[in-house]
């Protein structure tokens, strides 16, 4: 889905109009996303998702999202959109996730696929042009992905960014400019930044070309071709100028010194240009068209929700605002409210262990000692 929006600026008496264009935008408000999204058939025991606002949470509805629902499973499902490039664009890809059931080890990313990928058939192993997002597993991995694939390599990015791993909603943001710079932020805070080149091995080192380096033979550059169904007009070719009809040969012009007589040229009116076949989209150029979920978890739970992909910054800052930002604090309220609950409950029962540990009689143990030791005794006399 694509949606246009604008908003005006005004600044010393100048008014702008700064367009975006969202390519997609997912809130998974109620159970009609299962119009959209496509849960992938590639393997038999992939785990379910399921609609849900989770334990606690900041607004019933606006909480809700596609949430993890059993241990030990892989996951596999996507949306497609209106394929689109980015290329002399910014490109902007956002999502919240919520690891409530304390992830011990599991995926909370996304995946930015190609237009010719098969939903029904997405696994691991599946191209894909973007990952990005939370990867958590034990103590000592805690990071957020940012993978690009190039020339059929997935390039990890060379830096370290911490993920957040606690229990509740952040907002993940990657932000692709057209100079070819990047900017990671989470919860709207930056976290990570810089140029693609320098953070990712996109470029052969200049001292040592590779020598195995080609194109591809089915690598296609043109996004339009021509379409071949489309046939120039018979009356097309025109000059693009004619000889002025009302010019007249000056009465004293001489052939023999001043040469042939040639009429001024104008601009010919019927003259349409040079001719070419109107552009058809290239079947064979590979665009962004799919955003997907493809993760391993070990213990399930986590909650996706309020995705976009956009051209601008500002949209996704807006938007952001608009779902995570609203909600954030209550959700924060309702989970310290169940953990003091939690809090009182096992007070409660800790104090009522250790009135039935008082209340039991001091030295029971010892008489019953006593009692069986005087039944058992054997006199001296009675030998």
């Amino acid at each position: 889905m694509i949606r246009t929006t604008y908003s005006l600026l005004l600044l010393s008496f100048v008014i702008a109009i700064v367009y975006s264009t969202d390519h997609f935008v997912e809130k998974f408000e109620d159970e009609s996303y299962t119009k959209r999204w496509v849960q992938s058939a590639a393997k038999s025991d992939l785990g379910e998702f399921k609609l849900s606002h989770g334990k606690f949470y900041g607004d019933a509805k606006k909480d809700l999202g596609l949430q993890t629902s059993q241990d030990a499973r892989f996951y596999a499902m996507s949306a497609k959109f209106d394929s689109f490039s980015n290329e002399g664009k910014t490109l902007v890809v956002q999502f919240t996730v919520k690891h409530e059931q304390k992830i011990d080890c599991g995926g909370g990313y996304v995946k930015v696929y190609p237009a010719d990928t098969n939903q029904k058939d997405i696994t691991g192993d599946s191209p894909y042009h973007i990952m990005f997002g939370p990867d958590i597993c034990g103590y000592d991995k805690k990071k957020v992905h940012v993978i690009f694939t190039y020339k059929g390599k997935n390039l990890l990015i060379k830096k370290d960014i911490k993920c957040k791993d606690d229990e509740f909603t952040h907002l993940y943001t990657l932000i692709l400019n057209s100079d070819n710079t990047y900017e990671v932020r989470i919860d709207n805070e930056k976290v990570e930044s810089g140029k693609l080149e320098e953070d990712w091995d996109f470029t052969v080192p200049k001292r040592i070309p590779d020598p195995n380096a080609k194109k591809p033979s089915d690598w296609v550059d043109e996004e339009k071709i021509d379409d071949s169904a489309d046939k120039k007009p018979e009356d097309w070719d025109k000059p693009e100028h004619i000889p002025d009809p009302d010019a007249k040969k000056p009465e004293d012009w001489d052939d023999e010194i001043d040469g042939t007589w040639e009429p001024p040229m104008i601009d010919n009116s019927a003259y349409k240009g040079v001719w070419k076949a109107r552009q058809i989209d290239n079947p064979a150029y590979k665009d962004i068209s799919v955003i997907g979920f493809d993760l391993w978890q070990v213990k399930s739970g986590t909650i996706f929700d309020n995705i976009i992909i956009t051209d601008s910054v500002k949209r996704a800052e807006e938007f952001g605002n608009e779902t995570w930002g609203k909600t954030k604090d209550a959700e924060k309220k309702m989970k310290d409210s169940q953990d003091e609950v939690e809090r009182k409950k096992e007070e409660e029962e800790r104090k009522k262990r250790e009135a039935e540990d008082k209340s039991k009689t001091p030295g029971d143990d010892d008489d019953t000692d006593t009692e069986h030791g005087k039944s058992t005794h054997v006199h001296d006399d009675e030998l």
